[in-house]
């Protein structure tokens, strides 16, 4: 397959880069099993689409204001961007400057301190934050949140609670679950009203999520990796909902990308923790899940093929040709969709 099979035409007016003031006011474009066609609704009403006794699967990640700045011995400006914490003083990180340092160098914060530069590691760098201070207090006290590029505005004050979830548990990831984000209390009470279920895994979302796809035949992409956890108590919970006739619901891709990490080559998801390097293409068959809500997705990304896998090349395609006709808003801060799998569970390549 190419890269090329997944484009689609996006006007940049389309991409949303503010929130809604209310999360579950987004809209919702819901793609259904049979083939009438995509449905036009809202996120709040989601409790609709959805039956007593499904159970929805959360990312419970937590983004960390992950970008800092510094600079060189020498004074040239360094814009960090930690990919990864290894550690209490150590992370991978992408550094933004104009020459690339070597192992050895210093960087000096902005907001005190000191990092060295450890290694060079592919396109990321190995460092250890000097001092007593641990990287997760620096970036809670000075980092900042690093909103995606495509935004192409820096944070302010309200992205602070807005590139959150309201579920998020675990801090370590640099980028938002963005399907999560719709979520607020009152939708989460209609859900468990309905008789929905909550499980949850963890997958701490890397900068590299938004690293384009360079190679146009994609069997010679590289996927980068992500450290998840999907625990005992989510199998366990899954299995009874497959067993009472309910539905496996993923909120968000890096939901579909922890479980399917997690079944390991088997037909259910088993406790486990590490890395994935998963590319989920069209022709992979994905067992997980029954139906996932997800965002709108980059061009040619890698989320976008996953997503082409679970329903389809074609109908998502032909999807996201209605979504822009329809003007719905794009990328993380944009709307929703609800997926149904094409009854070939795995779709045309």
């Amino acid at each position: 397959m190419k890269r090329s099979d997944f484009h689609y035409d996006l006007p940049r007016e389309l991409i949303a880069r503010q929130p809604l003031p209310e999360r579950s006011a987004s809209r919702l474009l819901v793609l259904p099993a049979d083939p009438a066609g995509p449905v036009d609704a809202l996120v709040r009403e989601l409790p609709h689409w959805l039956r007593p006794g499904d159970l929805l699967v959360f990312n419970d990640t937590r983004v960390l204001p992950a970008r800092l700045f510094g600079r060189k011995q020498t004074g040239g400006r360094v814009e960090i961007l930690i990919e990864r914490l290894l550690g209490s003083h150590e992370a991978l990180a992408q550094l933004g400057v104009s020459k690339p340092p070597k192992a050895g160098a210093r960087i000096l914060l902005d907001a005190g301190g000191e990092a060295l530069v450890l290694e060079r590691q592919g396109e990321f760098y190995r460092l250890r934050l000097l001092g007593e201070e641990t990287l997760e207090k620096l970036l809670l006290r000075a980092g900042r949140m690093p909103l995606p590029p495509y935004m192409e505005r820096e944070p302010d004050a309200d992205d602070l609670e807005r590139y959150q979830t309201v579920f998020a548990r675990h801090a370590g990831a640099v980028a938002a679950p963005t399907a999560g984000l719709h979520f607020d209390a009152g939708l989460l009470a209609a859900l468990r009203e309905r008789g929905i279920e909550f499980g949850h895994i963890t997958l701490h979302v890397g900068a590299g999520t938004f690293q384009p796809v360079r190679a146009e035949r994609l069997d010679e992409h590289v996927m980068h990796r992500e450290w998840l956890n999907v625990g005992a108590e989510l199998c366990a919970q899954m299995q009874r909902t497959r067993a009472a006739g309910g539905r496996v619901v993923a909120v968000g891709t890096t939901v579909v990308r922890a479980l399917e990490a997690a079944r390991q080559g088997g037909d259910v998801a088993r406790p486990f923790a590490g890395e994935t390097q998963m590319f989920i293409l069209p022709g992979y068959r994905i067992r997980s899940v029954d139906a996932l809500l997800t965002n709108f997705h980059l061009p040619e990304s890698t989320l976008l093929m996953l997503v082409s896998a679970f329903c389809g090349r074609q109908r998502i395609l032909s999807a996201y040709r209605h979504a822009v006709a329809q003007r719905y808003r794009f990328f993380s801060y944009g709307d929703a969709m609800l997926l149904f799998p094409s009854p070939d569970r795995g779709g045309e390549a």
